[in-house]
């Protein structure tokens, strides 16, 4: 699912309709007010639902339902609609993982239930590059754009790992901003955090536990909360760093199936391994189903928990993060901060849960006889 970012021309002086934005899209209204407020909701495909919420962003759609409570006194202390803004800055417009995509739509949803209105969604996947960010211009960046939303944003939710130097400016240009991330701000801004760390930790335990003491690591490594759970793990377990067991990807499905490749033609190999997101995982499957003849059959374990995760075989262990809490909390904060209501910084760590399934088995145990997503 991806949406895409598109230049907004605001007509306050017209409230679109949910029965207008169902004309517009070619959909029924109760389509449309499935898809606005239910982030868990199956469109009949996910073109369908892009394009609802497109319209919706370009129309500055606020709920009529909502609009009427306000006029009874429901929500008495939230007269004041709010313009957000969301920056997703581990995915561009071609590239998709379903982790972020999946937060996205509780964000919107999240956004539409407490009477705001989403007026952008950027992918800009430069942001969570400290090396792509060393030479950026991150005041011009910025700058251009807000441009693009004429000024309405007065919130900005960022999704995903966001370097140090574009969030300060960020932090100057909006009046709140919230990060929903696995790699904490260090309390440059208020955040909703699943801390990777200790996601890696429970992972590698999980894998510890089965004997498996040669384990690799598959994801980022710069500046990583991830990789320094990795490497702490091994640590406090005695097991020597082997740096061979260390891929270094941008985590993609792709990168992932590329990444197995490379470890079936690799002498002495891991019989563990972490992957830093289910779709680099995914991805290494995905290669070991087409390549069923080497034979190199390794525990696989990754984080995040996304729905592919429970929908292929074998079902992949993992570490569930609570995507639905970490953002309505993202909003809630948000909207807590641009009324007034706290100026000190929040930070909000949610716990992983480990959720064990068939990708991971004992040491000794070989049981992955076929591979089929």
């Amino acid at each position: 699912m991806q949406i895409i970012p598109v230049s907004v021309h605001f007509k306050m002086e017209k409230k679109m309709s949910i029965k207008e934005i169902a004309a517009l899209v070619g959909v029924s209204p109760a389509t449309v007010s499935r898809v606005l407020n239910n982030p868990s909701y199956r469109c009949s495909s996910p073109e369908v639902r892009d394009k609802i919420w497109r319209t919706a962003i370009e129309q500055n759609y606020v709920p009529n339902e909502a609009a009427r409570n306000l006029k009874k006194g429901i929500y008495v202390k939230n007269d004041k609609t709010f313009y957000i803004n969301v920056l997703m800055t581990r995915m561009d417009e071609s590239q998709s993982d379903p982790f972020f995509t999946e937060i996205l739509k509780v964000v919107e949803s999240e956004i539409h239930e407490n009477i705001c209105i989403l007026s952008k969604v950027w992918y800009m996947p430069a942001f969570s590059s400290d090396r792509e960010c060393s030479a950026a211009n991150f005041d011009r960046m910025i700058k251009d754009m807000l441009g693009e939303v004429k000024g309405r944003g007065d919130g900005l939710i960022i999704i995903g790992k966001c370097n140090a130097e574009a969030l300060k400016i960020f932090n100057e240009r909006y009046r709140g901003v919230v990060s929903i991330n696995r790699n904490s701000t260090n309390y440059k801004t208020d955040e909703v955090l699943c801390d990777g760390k200790k996601i890696v930790s429970l992972a590698m335990e999980h894998l510890i536990s089965l004997g498996h003491q040669d384990i690799g690591y598959v994801g980022e490594c710069q500046n990583e909360a991830r990789y320094e759970g990795y490497l702490t793990t091994l640590q406090k377990h005695g097991i020597k760093f082997n740096p061979a067991y260390v891929f270094e990807t941008k985590q993609t499905e792709m990168e992932g199936f590329e990444c197995m490749s490379k470890l079936m033609h690799m002498k002495n190999r891991p019989t563990g391994i972490y992957c830093a997101n289910d779709i680099t995982a995914i991805g290494m499957i995905k290669c070991m189903n087409v390549h069923k003849n080497v034979y190199y059959h390794p525990s696989i374990i990754s984080s995040d928990d996304i729905e592919q995760a429970q929908n292929m075989s074998p079902m992949l262990t993992t570490v569930r993060l609570p995507k639905e809490e970490m953002g309505k909390f993202a909003i809630l904060l948000l909207l807590d901060r641009l009324r007034g209501k706290h100026k000190s910084i929040i930070r909000m760590e949610l716990e992983g849960k480990l959720m064990v399934r068939e990708s991971c088995s004992p040491l000794q145990e070989h049981f992955w006889c076929d591979y089929c997503i």
